[in-house]
């Protein structure tokens, strides 16, 4: 379901990663090793020019009817089965894609039939690269501060293989050479939905400390591997 993930790449390498052609000037970043739900983070998306642009937007998809906020915290994840029916999402998917950069993404693997016991997982490109989770943005007109918030949500799908012991869901991860393909304007008869597949890149599933699951945890240490675990290679090189 991908409720938490990984950035410690600095905003020139994520624009270079994703070929973004501007930077949007309040995008300031710092790593965090313990990304949450309603934080502003950078994504990439394409402006009215066409161009692609690296921008910030708050983590939780509030769609443009709402009256109130309260939307952002149940969807911070979007079916990728059902995006083009469920009224949060249909405008979004219709015409505002983009795409969360990420090192990495966490995952709990359910240890008991009622999840009450739980294993920590980080998950990574083998190769430690950024990569891109397919996302949907919204514009919303906020009556309290009287401006327009941007949100975004992150695509789920099927496991791969990797991710089939540890979750019945993941976020769509998608290869470098579809980028061009999600951004662009939506052709109503033939939209993207064969790119929301499980991931065909190859990755890496670790144990990490349980200490991820508190939000105010956010230090480097979180991604590394767990105790007597079998050492994964470094995400620090």
């Amino acid at each position: 379901m991908c409720g938490r993930y990984g950035l410690r790449s600095d905003k020139q390498s994520i624009a270079d990663a994703f070929y973004a052609k501007k930077v949007n000037p309040k995008v300031v970043l710092a790593p965090n090793y313990n990304v949450a739900p309603s934080t502003f983070l950078p994504v990439v998306r394409l402006d009215d020019e066409g161009d692609r642009e690296l921008t910030l937007m708050r983590w939780g998809l509030i769609p443009f009817f709402s009256k109130d906020d309260k939307t952002g915290f149940k969807s911070t994840s979007a079916r990728a089965e059902t995006i083009a029916t469920v009224p949060t999402f249909r405008e979004a998917f219709k015409r505002r894609h983009c795409i969360v950069p990420a090192d990495w993404f966490y995952e709990w693997q359910g240890l008991d039939p009622q999840r009450k016991k739980t294993q920590s997982w980080a998950i990574a490109r083998k190769d430690r690269k950024l990569f891109g989770m397919a996302g949907l943005w919204e514009s919303w007109n906020d009556p309290i501060a009287r401006q327009p918030l941007e949100t975004f949500t992150i695509i789920t799908t099927d496991p791969n293989e990797v991710m089939e012991p540890i979750h019945t869901r993941m976020p769509v991860i998608l290869r470098p050479e579809d980028y061009e393909r999600w951004l662009a304007p939506v052709d109503p008869a033939t939209p993207p939905t064969d790119l929301l597949r499980p991931s065909l890149l190859s990755l890496e599933a670790w144990k990490v400390d349980p200490k991820v699951g508190n939000v105010r945890n956010i230090g480097p240490e979180l991604c590394e591997a767990w105790a007597d675990e079998p050492p994964a290679p470094s995400l620090f090189g």
